[in-house]
């Protein structure tokens, strides 16, 4: 790969990324303003999410949206989560809090705390998406390997790579995930 290609990739990594957490940040603070939580109006909330964060910054519509659908699959898979389990969202990390970016923790307490049944509702009404691809944008947290089962340890929002052990590309929630194999 010659380095201006490299060097245009991770600019563009770093642009979704920045807007995955701009992104998440506008969710948290409209879901928090939001008395009617429905699955509606938090899909609402997304997407004005992502017309702000595209006006605001240098995405193109199409990877705004991209970058939304991130979002949602991973808000879906906490969601499920908080759902199927007694335990709270520190568990669907599957890692060590301390090595979270703070605004990262901060907006998943904030909705994890106060929309768990929203987004449960959001969750069963959404397309089950259950699995991560390498090249995608996601939060924290662990994926495994669907072809090994070994872990990839996301430790803040980026761009997930091929599996260490086997370079498969698609991965799972770890234990703490949704997905039954």
């Amino acid at each position: 790969m010659s380095e201006e290609r490299k060097e245009q990739d991770e600019q563009r990594e770093s642009r979704l990324s920045d807007a995955y957490h701009r992104m998440l940040n506008e969710v948290t603070e409209d879901l928090e303003k939001l008395e009617d939580k429905t699955s509606k109006a938090i899909t609402e909330a997304l997407e004005n999410a992502r017309d702000r964060v595209q006006q605001a910054s240098d995405l193109t519509r199409e990877e705004a949206h991209e970058v939304m659908d991130y979002l949602r699959r991973d808000l879906q898979d906490l969601g499920a989560y908080l759902d199927n389990r007694s335990s709270d969202w520190r568990g669907w990390l599957q890692i060590d809090l301390g090595l979270i970016e703070a605004s990262i923790k901060n907006a998943l307490e904030r909705i994890a705390d106060r929309t768990r049944v929203e987004i449960t509702e959001l969750t069963a009404r959404a397309q089950v998406m259950g699995e991560w691809h390498t090249g995608e944008i996601t939060g924290p947290g662990e994926l495994l390997c669907k072809q090994c089962g070994h872990p990839v340890h996301m430790t803040k929002v980026g761009r997930i790579p091929p599996c260490s052990n086997c370079h498969n590309t698609t991965f799972r929630r770890g234990p703490g995930g949704t997905e039954a194999e």
